[in-house]
């Protein structure tokens, strides 16, 4: 059985979701395919999540300019939907000389990247911001636009947006092999179902590459990044109101402290460059290294309790920036390599995303009308939850049916009733990700 539509997008975590729900704005039949159970099951479900001005990015790249635009249309779009965003700030930490020298070419850095809030500050008044840090830190630069954001909701919203406006949500549809020809492209996936395109977009992330080779193409290689983090109870919460963030290195932003939309506090995460894409669980060594970095970062913090580990897997690849190309002769375009500044570059991603479509000779027509975004259930702490809201409980039953007592969690929490039946959850499980 074939299905038939004018863009079909694989991946349906956020990039994906957010191509499919800026496509889906225009007259086009979009579907968003999905390999897992659920849209945002991979790499989106389990990263930082912090919403980053992109002050660090490299200057002229493509990922510098698709994070800062990124960062204000998502900024925007949370208020519009209820995304919780807490705007805690971040210090960046010199720990050694070496790192102290370093603030100034960072603050240039940020300034090229158009974002001028940045200011070196002495010891003092890092201590000041952060009273718990350990002791030893020599200096820090601000990052007052910093902020921290839910995830799920972020990949929910996009995705309930998209089917509010006429895509259609395909999982458990993992593309095993492309068939093309002059009109459509055929995707085979494993169900034995095929889904056919006359264009195809490649959001596929950690099997972007396998993707991608079914194509014909051997322009890169995913190699899977494992992060490793550990999340404190939400007593812990009381000791840092700001992310701490490493200077940092060639290989990564390195280990932070953040506070985390859900009331708690995160450690982490680790970079441990693997074979298997499919290997999301924790490690000895990782917790340990973590245990050792949060010692000398804030060492009252391991007293406190320890509420989970998880581990999420970054697209690495072998290349300095995106990776988003069009083939016209094939009708096929590639976003690759997109690592974890996606979820702050998402929807800015999409937009680039049309932009190279249109160029490479896809029709778009924006529709005259479009539904609302959807109004999402919040989950952070620094607000009001589902299970407070009268007015909600009211409305919907659902929302006062608490189903994680833990984290206070509500049947009702992806959506309102008309959202979810829209793109209702397919799983209660919070796999391997922080929060509720």
């Amino acid at each position: 059985m074939t299905s038939a539509y004018d863009v079909v997008v694989i991946g349906a975590g956020i990039v994906g979701s957010a191509i499919a729900r800026e496509l889906a704005g225009h007259d086009l039949s979009v579907a968003l395919v999905e390999a897992r159970r659920d849209v945002g099951d991979g790499t989106s479900k389990a990263n930082t999540a912090i919403l980053h001005t992109g002050f660090d990015a490299k200057p002229g790249t493509l990922e510098s300019r698709l994070v800062s635009r990124g960062y204000h249309l998502l900024s925007d779009y949370a208020e519009h939907t209820g995304i919780p965003i807490e705007r805690t700030e971040a210090i960046l930490v010199a720990w050694d000389r070496e790192q102290l020298d370093a603030l100034p070419g960072l603050q240039e850095k940020a300034e090229a990247n158009g974002y001028h809030q940045c200011e070196i500050v002495d010891a003092a008044s890092v201590y000041a911001a952060v009273p718990n840090l350990g002791p030893g830190a020599l200096g820090g630069l601000t990052v007052p636009g910093e902020s921290i954001i839910c995830t799920w909701t972020v990949n929910l919203a996009l995705a309930t947006d998209a089917v509010n406006r006429g895509a259609t949500v395909l999982t458990d549809h993992r593309i095993v092999g492309v068939g093309l020809d002059r009109e459509l492209t055929t995707l085979h996936t494993g169900t034995g179902e095929s889904v056919a395109a006359r264009w195809v977009v490649n959001a596929a992330g950690l099997g972007a590459d396998h993707v991608d080779g079914l194509f014909g193409h051997h322009r890169f290689t995913v190699t899977p990044r494992r992060g490793e983090l550990i999340v404190y109870d939400k007593l812990a919460r009381a000791l840092v109101d700001k992310i701490v963030l490493p200077v940092p290195t060639a290989r990564g932003k390195g280990v932070l402290i953040s506070p985390t939309i859900y009331g708690n506090v995160m450690l982490g995460p680790t970079s441990e460059d693997l074979q298997d894409r499919t290997a999301t669980g924790t490690s000895q060594a990782g917790l340990e290294f973590l245990l050792a970095k949060g010692r000398a970062l804030m060492p009252r913090l391991l007293e406190e309790e320890v509420t989970a580990t998880y581990a999420g897997l970054r697209a690495a690849i072998d290349h300095g920036d995106y990776l988003i190309e069009a083939d016209p002769a094939q009708r096929y375009l590639l976003v690759g390599g997109i690592r974890s500044t996606g979820l702050t570059a998402g929807m800015a991603v999409a937009e680039y995303v049309r932009d190279q479509l249109a160029a490479a000779g896809l029709a778009l027509r924006p529709r005259t009308a479009l539904p609302d975004p959807p109004r999402m259930p919040n989950l952070g702490e620094a607000f009001p939850r589902p299970f407070q809201q009268a007015e909600l409980i009211a409305a919907d039953p659902a929302y006062g049916r608490v189903v994680c007592f833990c984290e206070r969690v509500t049947e009702g929490r992806s959506a309102t009733r008309a959202d979810r039946s829209s793109h209702p959850p397919r799983s209660t499980d919070s796999g391997d990700a922080p929060g509720p």
